[in-house]
């Protein structure tokens, strides 16, 4: 993004018909300046890509549109939170809306990478400050006072020498009239009144109260309701079928196949191809359908290997999808075999290979970690209208954009003939970003020529994509005779994706050091899982240097602040990304916190982890003790450096579902699959973490410091895997080096 931009480039003023103030504003600023009038006031054709808008109307009411994607990161509060704080609102009075997805009004209404703070910061600090300065003027205007006398408090205009106010309702039809500033400046973040306070969920009360938010509750009278049935298992395609039985079930409209893609079709980044001929069962409610769907006979065959196109953002690649029925057990020799290959080196520094011969000592351990499905509370669905010209979307969604793109293409209907609305969603995690099923929805709209709902069940959606991937990852670290580490080696791979952040610590603390992938093709579909990549490798790496700390001698804290401390002094490479003070920011924050190195209580044991990813750093200490023979976490001290934390009470929110999702997924989560089909299928046997077993405590604790916003959804989440993993062994006495670690505590335990 592009910070040298003109304020006056993202802000147009405009009066309401009915007296007040409507303030448009670009939620993301372009690249590139706009250009600007003869008068200095921006061109119309300037305000197309509007992606917000402040509105005050003469009776006082701010309401302050939220155009990102809702799932349960509170960016529905967060993000009015910043507008009105420069603003200067009384955020008691302020009412919130979900926008509606624009294309020609919006940028980027995309959740995910945990960017919504992080990009938006700026821009809605400007679009409020400059509202304000707007107000003012025209306030000073009408008193006929200096415009530096009037100041504002809680949506009120003040003159103080002549004891005059105003609501900004008052002066919202004068001040739409006036010319946009060139520049204001902006609050300094100790003056933050409503930022940096916690302000409860905007939704929160109709959450609670059962009102009809997401997907799964939309309707429209006269719709009809749709399932799928696809392969029982990855590898297979539709061979032949008979919908006879199914068609003379009650309720039920029609039986028919689509197919999702046509042959040759280049794929965007979030078009997902796991299953691309479905049979399609349509019919008046949903338990018509789902026992018609039962009637139908349907045979599978095995794909052929066959080579795809996708388009990742401008940046064309060729896609390897092979032939075959994949099994867990079998991916896991591949795993064991490809350890012992050489592989594509990602980052090199020093002699790694001289510093491994010459070692006094080598420590070498190999982590696995096998598929995991999402499993959002609320499965797939959505309400589709589509004509011959015109389509209609009510969805849980996380990336409306690259959906209505592939929408466009797929029907042949313009973007601008496509009406996307989104929902709050029950859950994303990465799922929703991938919008295949809006296109199935589509296609069976197209097809009966009557408004749809499409529904998957939670098996569809569990053996349906989209996965995080299976992966593996060796370390090892060289010792000198003085016990000093003097090389260091991560090898990782995967299916089909390594998981290796060849730039990430340790890299820059170490003189000699190496960085390698590899990576197998696969029929099953993966794609983003909270954290991408970073769920798995933060696991193995602080694993690893638990043990390599144990093995030096030394507190596994205080060996990893001492690399911090070399990589901030004597940094090896230019190339490291992350920032060592920060980093060891957070490692202090959590070792004060949780009194690290004083005795614990009765029967507890310590594990800690740490990680950077997604621009900021998060740090737990847990503490764990057997329970009726099964380890229990009975508290967490979490540390987190995510920069200005805008809504404390949404943060530590973030923070404690992080820890919960993390300790399910590493002691019970996988997806184990057997000649291409997946063995879980409900959450009777994928198991996730019940509350009993949910810890008591959550200590979340944030870095104070004046850092823009660096994202919080996805940090707090990898080294949740590691700090198990660390605690696992102080408890049991075993290292557990494979997921989930329930496994290997069950074997241990004589299959308890």
């Amino acid at each position: 993004m592009d910070n040298n931009y003109n304020r006056r480039s993202f802000i147009k003023v405009t009066a309401l018909s009915g007296g007040g103030m409507l303030l448009g504003f670009n939620w993301f600023v372009n690249r590139t300046q706009r250009q600007m009038n003869a008068a200095g006031t921006p061109a119309d054709s300037d305000w197309t890509e509007f992606n917000g808008y402040i509105s005050i109307s003469s009776d006082n009411v701010i309401r302050i549109m939220a155009p990102n994607p809702e799932f349960g990161q509170n960016v529905k509060t967060s993000l009015p939170m910043i507008v009105a704080e420069e603003l200067d609102a009384d955020w008691g009075t302020v009412e919130v809306e979900q926008a509606s997805f624009d294309t020609s009004l919006y940028v980027r209404q995309f959740a995910g990478g945990s960017q919504s703070v992080r990009t938006t910061w700026k821009p809605l600090r400007n679009a409020g400050a400059s509202a304000r300065y707007l107000l003012r003027q025209a306030a000073a205007n009408a008193w006929n006072v200096p415009f530096e006398e009037v100041s504002t408090n809680s949506g009120k205009l003040i003159h103080e020498k002549s004891g005059k106010s105003a609501s900004y309702g008052e002066f919202a039809t004068a001040a739409a009239s006036l010319t946009v500033p060139k520049d204001v400046p902006l609050k300094s973040p100790a003056d933050f009144r409503i930022i940096r306070q916690s302000q409860k969920n905007v939704d929160g009360h109709k959450i609670v109260t059962g009102k009809p938010m997401f997907g799964m509750d939309y309707t429209e009278p006269g719709m009809l309701i749709a399932m799928i049935e696809h392969p029982p298992a990855f590898g297979l395609k539709l061979k032949s079928w008979d919908g006879s039985r199914a068609r003379r079930m009650p309720g039920i409209k029609d039986v028919f196949t689509i197919s999702l893609f046509p042959e040759g079709y280049e794929r965007e980044s979030f078009d997902t191809r796991t299953f691309n001929e479905l049979v399609v069962v349509v019919g008046n409610t949903t338990w018509e359908v789902m026992n018609a769907r039962k009637k139908l006979q349907v045979e599978w065959e095995p794909v052929k290997e066959k080579k795809e196109t996708v388009n990742a953002f401008g940046n064309k690649r060729e896609e390897t999808i092979p032939a075959g029925l994949e099994s867990s057990e079998r991916h896991l020799e591949i795993m064991q075999e490809m350890a012992g290959k050489p592989a594509r080196q990602l980052r090199k520094d020093g002699d790694p290979e001289k510093a491994f011969a010459e070692a006094a000592r080598i420590l070498e351990r190999t982590y696995t970690a096998p598929f995991l499905a999402h499993n959002t509370m609320e499965p797939m669905n959505c309400f589709a209208r589509v004509t011959d010209t015109e389509a209609l979307f009510v969805a849980p969604l996380q990336a409306p954009e690259f959906a209505e793109r592939s929408l466009s293409k797929r029907l042949g209907i313009p973007v601008d003939k496509i009406d996307i609305r989104m929902t709050r969603m029950g859950g994303g995690f990465g799922r929703r970003a991938y919008g295949h099923y809006l296109i199935e929805a589509a296609l069976i709209s197209q097809k009966i020529k009557s408004a749809v709902k499409l529904v998957y069940s939670r098996e569809d959606d569990m053996t349906y994509g989209i996965y995080r991937p299976a992966y593996t990852a060796t370390y090892r670290a060289a010792l000198d005779a003085n016990n000093n580490l003097t090389a260091f080696h991560v090898k990782g791979g995967g299916f089909p994706e390594h998981p290796v952040a060849a730039n990430r610590f340790p890299a820059g603390a170490v003189d000699n050091y190496l960085a390698e992938g590899w990576e197998m093709p696969s029929n099953i579909t993966i794609g983003a899982f909270r954290a991408p990549r970073s769920n798995f490798i933060a696991c193995a790496e602080q694993s690893f240097l638990d043990e390599l700390a144990e093995l030096m001698g030394k507190d596994p804290i205080d060996l990893r602040l001492e690399l911090l401390q070399r990589a901030k002094d004597r940094p090896i490479g230019t190339s490291n990304d992350y920032d060592a003070d920060r980093y060891a920011g957070v490692l202090k924050l959590v070792r004060e916190k949780s009194g690290w190195g004083n005795s614990t209580a009765n029967g507890l044991h310590r594990g800690v982890a740490a990680y950077f990813c997604h621009n900021s750093y998060a740090a737990h200490v847990i503490d764990m003790r057997m329970r009726d023979g099964q380890p229990y976490v009975e508290q967490v001290f979490s540390a987190v450096d995510c920069g200005i934390v805008v809504n404390p009470d949404a943060a530590s929110n973030m923070v404690e579902g992080a820890v919960v999702d993390g300790i399910g997924n590493a002691l019970y989560g996988e997806l184990r699959i057997r000649d291409g089909a997946p063995q879980q299928r409900n959450f009777n046997t994928y198991k996730m973490i019940r509350m009993h077993e949910v810890p008591k405590k959550v200590e979340a604790h944030f870095v104070r410091n004046d850092i823009d916003p660096t994202g919080l959804g996805e940090p707090p989440f990898p080294p949740v895997f590691g700090a198990v993993a660390n605690a696992l062994y102080k408890t049991t006495g075993k290292r557990f080096y494979k997921q989930p670690f329930s496994a290997g505590f069950e074997t241990e335990q004589g299959g308890k």
